[in-house]
């Protein structure tokens, strides 16, 4: 019998954050459709918070769905009987609400617990955690508007609890230091600084559970410089064509590679990557973004616990590198997801 799969769609906040769900969604379902293993559903929230079920994730789609308030959608998701859910919203609301819904209806889904992702989308509060566990981290301060910077630069400006590197802002002299506070505070009401760690070099680390057993994925590492290049902003992640349609940029681009596996920083970012996953309380898979210091020493910067299992998405790609198609990785994922609710 086909398993029965719901895929959570959309923005409880933005257009932005919708588009982007949409593109990392259907991403997925190109990559890993399967009538004879998966039967599949769409429920989609618009930033108006009301939920549609529709056949597809085309605009024509979504608009004759029919609109539901919450207390109809939780009718129709339960008349529906899903086996599992895969979360696909990228806004906070989604990544931490929507799925604490799922556990109250008691709907296994693929993917971290919302208290977790509450947890990491507050970049200061998983970097305490992860600090508190002995893995190295960028001496920082939390501000509130109003509130000073006292770190000398150069330093990195971010908003506390943004994605995608919204509002994100490299500071050389204290003369940057307004405008780059301005940015980050009409994004989040409070925003981290971090002393800059020179690169080295910048990579993503990902990971995922099969059989209970933990396994290191290959490194991607991206293009930084100290001159050019110090940092990776929001322009270097997503872009949008002529039409308006959102697209990702690093996955094209010929500044992502992935790390050759003799490469000796390997074991020093799993090790680190590892005490992550467990410190945080990851389960089913993970994502750590980590500067390498000139002296090879890895930094933890952020955690990115999110996976849509769509060529582009960052985990997908590694696992590729390691031999694991989407739609292999995708059955491992729901797999894991299924047994860790029976065992």
């Amino acid at each position: 019998m086909a398993l029965r799969v719901l895929h959570l769609v959309g923005s409880a906040v933005s257009p932005f954050y919708a588009d982007l769900s949409r593109l990392y969604a259907q991403g997925c379902l190109d990559a890993t459709e399967d009538r004879s293993r998966y039967e599949v559903h769409l429920a989609y929230v618009s930033p108006d918070r009301r939920w549609r079920f529709p056949t597809g994730l085309d605009p024509a789609a979504l608009q004759d769905a029919r609109p539901m308030e919450l207390p109809a959608a939780l009718e129709h998701l339960s008349a529906l009987a899903v086996d599992v859910m895969v979360p696909q919203m990228f806004c906070l609301p989604g990544m931490t609400h929507y799925r604490a819904l799922f556990d109250v209806l008691g709907i296994p889904y693929v993917g971290n617990a919302a208290d977790v992702m509450a947890l990491t989308a507050n970049k200061a509060r998983a970097k305490a955690v992860v600090a508190a566990a002995g893995v190295r981290v960028p001496r920082g301060e939390l501000l509130r508007a109003g509130h000073e910077a006292s770190i000398d630069p150069p330093v990195v400006v971010k908003p506390v609890d943004a994605d995608n590197s919204l509002g994100v802002a490299f500071v050389r002299e204290h003369a940057d230091y307004d405008a780059a506070l301005a940015a980050a505070f009409s994004h989040a009401d409070e925003v981290l600084v971090e002393e800059f760690v020179a690169p080295g070099r910048e990579v993503r680390c990902g990971l995922f559970v099969r059989s209970g057993e933990l396994i290191a994925l290959p490194l991607e590492e991206y293009t930084v410089d100290p001159a050019s290049r110090p940092i990776r902003g929001h322009d270097d992640k997503l872009t949008r064509d002529a039409s308006g349609a959102l697209s990702l940029v690093a996955k094209d681009s010929p500044e992502a590679w992935i790390v050759d596996h003799d490469d000796p920083v390997n074991e020093r970012v799993w090790e680190l990557a590892r005490t992550c996953h467990t410190a945080l309380g990851c389960r089913h898979y993970s994502l750590f973004d980590v500067r390498i210091d000139p002296d090879g020493r890895p930094w933890f910067l952020e955690a990115g616990l999110y996976c849509s299992f769509a060529r582009k998405s960052v985990i997908s790609v590694m696992a590729a590198a390691a031999g694991i198609a989407p739609d292999e990785l995708f059955a491992l994922a729901l797999a894991e997801c299924t047994q860790t609710r029976k065992r």
